[in-house]
């Protein structure tokens, strides 16, 4: 028999973004009184989360044109939220820095596109606006600098442009976390979670150390969230296309953050150039995007973990196949294994930063050894389709987080939902000081829809 004192409440796996957002509602908004935050890594954040691993970009839906103006509502209020935090704890700008940032039409359908665009999202982003090339070209004189004269260009513009170090972001939430507790958190770094089953009313978490005991468990995990979710029972109508994106490095060419127009075929971000979080000498242009079977980047081991979360079975061969043999989407992954290759592939990413920077040379292009992420995209065995954006798995007492882009520019928000659900689980004696999480993150328009 389990005594009470050695049972957390609540433990949390995975210390990225997601995890310590997670911890810092729960230690700062709610009595919940015994959390642990099991990682495997020596600190928190080393993985999507870290800077070389993603975009470094807050996303609201203003410029990324593969957002309906549905899903753009939904993401810029939970961006705020964390542009909110920002804003209020970081003075210094060690966690971000601020830049402008615009959406690139080239030629007369993309411009037409995005004068349609504006018209609908203008409401919702009275800070955007439409510019013309001198304006583009006063902003970013390298956008012009050798383009093609007759070539007509336009841009969505914004200076509402957040370039963030998640990492940085977790280490702050994980701060403030310990800083507000009395005592009641457990960190435990460098512990491989083996295997999780339950007993009775608790988990049972076996790690590369010792048995953790909790109530409620949340999985904040990337990938790894739905293999433990599938050895638990949930989960099975899931599989992961697993995306890894690469960038190159340029001189600093850009003076914030340029993207193109997104194909509406693909559910992965156009490449785009982006100055790196603290040091606009340097450019990032990317996330190119191949299907890889690892569960975590640039570690090989982790091939035989996916092929146990994606399972062997026929559904999973066909929904694969059935994604994989969309012309358009088969091209673009097959374009982007090309990008890696040696000699030729810097030759053919080329073409596409010039689309951004005409004037770069394939000397100014390296690939960024050392970054790049995987990006877990969510295939339905049913009906044998990719589902976009973020996935989340409830189970008894247990929530699996599985967090492609935009997952870190919402965490808060998830954060916000996963503490709600904690509560369910754990009942009436517990609370969730939902007015104070507003009021501290919020604006006023979030908090007058619970007052």
């Amino acid at each position: 028999m389990q005594v009470e004192n050695s049972i957390y409440e609540v433990a949390i796996i995975g210390g990225g973004v997601s995890g310590t957002a997670l911890l810092y509602s729960l230690s700062n908004y709610t009595n919940v009184k015994r959390i642990v935050l099991i990682e495997k890594n020596s600190e928190v954040a080393l993985g999507n989360s870290h800077k070389t691993s993603n975009s470094q970009t807050l996303h609201f839906g203003d410029i990324e044109t593969n957002y309906t103006l549905e899903k753009a509502q939904k993401v810029n209020k939970a961006s705020s939220l964390v542009k909110n935090y920002i804003l209020r704890n970081d003075p210094q700008q060690e966690i971000y820095s601020k830049y402008h940032k615009m959406v690139l039409g080239i030629g007369k359908k993309q411009i037409e596109e995005l004068r349609k665009r504006y018209k609908e999202f203008k409401s919702l982003f009275p800070k955007l606006k439409l510019i013309e090339k001198e304006e583009i070209e006063f902003i970013e004189p390298n956008l012009v600098n050798n383009r093609a004269p007759e070539e007509e260009i336009l841009a969505l513009f914004t200076e509402e442009g957040y370039t963030i170090d998640f990492q940085k972001l977790s280490q702050s939430f994980l701060e403030r976390a310990i800083n507000k507790a009395e005592e009641r958190i457990d960190l435990m770094m460098e512990t491989k979670v083996k295997n999780i089953k339950k007993e009775g009313g608790f988990y049972q978490i076996q790690t590369n150390k010792e048995v953790v005991v909790a109530k409620v468990v949340i999985f904040t995990a990337a990938a790894y969230s739905l293999l433990f979710a599938k050895s638990l029972g949930y989960g099975k109508d899931y599989a992961l296309l697993n995306v890894a994106g690469n960038f190159y490095l340029a001189p600093g060419v850009l003076n914030g953050k340029v993207y193109t127009v997104q194909m509406k075929e693909i559910p992965f971000a156009a490449i785009h150039g982006d100055s790196e979080v603290h040091d606009q000498s340097k450019t990032r242009f990317g996330p190119t995007a191949k299907v890889t079977f690892q569960l975590e980047g640039r570690n090989y081991a982790s091939i035989f973990d996916y092929f146990k979360t994606a399972g062997l079975s026929i559904n999973a061969f066909l929904s694969f196949f059935n994604i994989l043999s969309d012309k358009v989407i088969l091209k673009y992954i097959l374009r982007n294994y090309i990008y890696d290759i040696p000699l030729i592939g810097r030759r053919l990413f080329l073409k596409e930063a010039q689309k951004i920077v005409p004037s770069l040379q394939l000397s100014d292009l390296s690939l960024a050894k050392g970054y790049g992420g995987i990006r877990p995209q969510i295939v339905n065995l049913k009906n044998k389709r990719l589902e976009l954006g973020e996935a989340k798995i409830l189970g008894e007492n247990i929530v699996f987080n599985i967090t492609p882009s935009p997952g870190a520019s919402t965490c808060l928000q998830n954060a916000e939902y996963d503490t709600e659900k904690i509560l369910d689980f754990l009942g009436q004696e517990y609370t969730f000081d939902k007015n104070r999480f507003l009021q501290d993150l919020g604006d006023e328009q979030a908090l007058a829809q619970i007052t």
